[in-house]
């Protein structure tokens, strides 16, 4: 299914020459598909994601990264070989990743002592405390670290959001998901990689 991702200010350029009914016709039409478009992330075409089929980065070692996380800390993701880690980038703007985190969080607790770590990557522009409010509103339980810029590139860009990377317990990308899973489909997937289907 083709979609639409035509960024905000586009649509702005061309209001200034438009009839104002057509600008307001062509904003609601396309604030769904692009919401947030900024840094280059647009949102997955389709409702529901499939894995990337043809993902040259699946089997290859997860490229390691130390980022700060709301609370403080600096981790790294080889701090956690031995576990399956879910490498989750998202964005407050994001509708389909407004929809994940609280799965994520019930993922990450009825998991945890299974040996699933879940961490959130911020794509945000908007700044920490923005990103804080939006996590703390949401109650989200797992970590959430703050891109660097340097960490989207080494995983591929990470155009589309959501955007998760399953790490497996040896450190190698398991799957990579484009956009939004069914409740369902993804904890399979959290399943099959903690080995326990």
């Amino acid at each position: 299914m083709a979609s639409l991702t035509l960024p905000v200010r586009h649509l702005l350029r061309i209001g200034a020459h438009a009839a104002p009914w057509l600008l307001g016709a062509v904003v609601v039409a396309a604030i769904p598909l692009t919401l947030g478009a900024s840094r280059g992330h647009v949102l997955a075409g389709a409702p529901v994601a499939e894995p990337a089929a043809d993902d040259d980065r699946v089997g290859s070692t997860a490229p390691d990264f130390e980022l700060g996380a709301l609370d403080g800390r600096r981790i790294r993701l080889s701090d956690f070989r031995g576990r399956v880690v879910l490498v989750n980038f998202w964005a407050t703007w994001c509708a389909p990743c407004r929809v994940e985190m609280p799965w994520l969080t019930e993922f990450d607790a009825r998991y945890r002592d299974r040996g699933l770590t879940v961490l959130g990557v911020s794509v945000d522009d908007g700044g920490r405390e923005r990103v804080e409010r939006f996590a703390r509103e949401r109650q989200v339980g797992y970590p959430i670290l703050l891109s660097d810029g340097d960490v989207d590139l080494r995983y591929g860009g990470v155009r589309f959001l959501p955007q998760t990377f399953f790490v497996g317990r040896d450190g190698r990308i398991i799957r990579r998901v484009y956009g939004i899973r069914t409740y369902a489909d993804f904890e399979a997937d959290i399943r099959s990689a903690l080995g326990l289907q």
